[in-house]
């Protein structure tokens, strides 16, 4: 006999249910789409327009305003000067026109061809501005003593402008200029040397410090909570505050270091820690895992405390030596915790901008990708570039993570 129940998960409740839980999850959806995906298509777009720092504010229509004349008694001529231009030097203003209410008591002579007046309204229809478009619109007329009394002045009601512009940013203009510019010579295979440099180094460490750390404070004893407090400190402390403490202390002429080496005679001079090839990106790399070892270290010790004890007492009574109980006992309990602080670290550092920034501005061999991508759209204004950079960021990042989590993770049993 057929079963008479539908199969689980298409009956009306289940649909029902799938309904609410998607109605509870569309906010999140919104909110994810809304502050990761669209910034991110948002720089894909950008990456492939020839948009500049300057392009990012609109061509403007500008229009000056002033009487010239020596306006004494009733009856005297002057002339209402408009000066127009396009605050724009490469785009044009399509359809450009404006308005103005000339004051009461002045009588116009004459307007130009393009423009029409009715009772004390001018209107102009100016046409296409081309690029830095410029020109001064004169027109005569003759003041009566009702504009000599109310002292008005023709730029006391400002003149109504309109026109029309494309923006770079919405244009069909798509151009590669972009990704060639920063491919273009070794320039690019430098970054990425350094930025592969920082980010491996700095992630190794970073783990291999933390796992250290939590060695030494996975047994208790005295002062424990001090010296864990102790070690968190680099993470928590104000980035820019513990950037600088390192400037000082490295300083080539008034740092502690420096003056320590030359005391016990280690160098004959100063050391330029931030300002020499290949140091600076050393002492960067330094930085990066002395500053991020607390998190894997948070997270290493937790793991480690959450291991059976039975299994090292049984080893420690088989004969087991220290290194033996942490390489086939902690090792492999510490496999998954060390492969999800990898990826995440490697990520992070990949994408890290103001310790390098702080610490050397990107000079002496340390600029990374993340610098590039400020140089290109901030210091030198092609936000195309820039964004360009940013793509090239993402697509370093979606292939490591892609090849970690199908091959690395695997292997790890993740």
């Amino acid at each position: 006999m057929a079963d008479a129940h539908p199969p689980s998960g298409t009956g009306p409740l289940a649909k029902r249910e799938a309904r609410l839980a998607w109605g509870l999850l569309m906010p999140t959806i919104t909110a994810v789409a809304i502050v990761v995906v669209l910034p991110l298509l948002a720089i894909f777009w950008i990456s492939v327009k020839p948009v500049s720092l300057a392009d990012l504010r609109a061509p403007e229509a500008v229009v000056r305003e002033d009487i010239r004349g020596n306006l004494e008694v009733a009856g005297d001529e002057a002339q209402i000067r408009y000066r127009l231009r396009n605050s724009s030097q490469d785009r044009a203003i399509l359809a450009v026109s404006f308005s103005d209410v000339i004051p009461e008591g002045v009588v116009v002579q004459s307007v130009d061809e393009r423009c029409t007046i009715d009772e004390r309204r001018l209107q102009c229809d100016l046409g296409d501005w081309d690029a830095g478009y410029r020109e001064t619109l004169s027109i005569p007329v003759i003041v009566e003593q009702t504009y000599l009394d109310n002292g008005l002045r023709p730029q006391d009601s400002a003149a109504l402008v309109e026109g029309q512009s494309s923006s770079v940013l919405t244009n069909g203009d798509f151009t590669l200029d972009n990704f060639a510019r920063i491919f273009s010579g070794e320039e690019f295979v430098e970054v990425l040397l350094v930025t592969l440099f920082y980010t491996v180094f700095g992630t190794i460490g970073a783990l291999l410090v933390g796992l250290f750390a939590a060695l030494l404070l996975n047994k208790s004893f005295k002062g424990q909570g001090i010296l864990r407090g102790l070690y968190l400190f680099p993470y928590v402390a104000p980035v820019i505050a513990v950037a600088f403490a390192w400037l000082i202390l490295f300083d080539p002429f008034s740092g502690s270091v420096n003056a320590l080496l030359v005391q016990m005679g280690l160098t004959q001079e100063a050391i330029n820690f931030f300002g020499e090839r290949p140091l600076a990106l050393i002492m960067v790399t330094i930085f990066e895992i002395w500053r991020y070892f607390p998190l894997s270290f948070l997270f290493i010790l937790a793991r480690m405390q959450s291991i059976d004890a039975d299994m090292y007492e049984a080893a420690d009574m088989d004969g087991a030596s220290p290194f033996q109980q942490f390489w086939y006992l902690s090792v492999p309990q510490l496999l998954g915790i060390l492969s999800v602080l990898f990826l995440l670290r490697f990520i992070w550092t990949f994408n890290k901008f103001d310790d390098i920034f702080l610490l050397t501005g990107g000079n002496a061999g340390t600029r990374t990708l993340t610098v590039n991508v400020y140089e290109q759209a901030f210091a030198i204004s092609n936000i195309g570039a820039g964004a360009a950079v940013a793509v090239v960021i993402f697509g370093c990042l979606l292939t490591f993570s892609i090849f970690f989590l199908k091959y690395i993770s695997r292997e790890e049993g993740l």
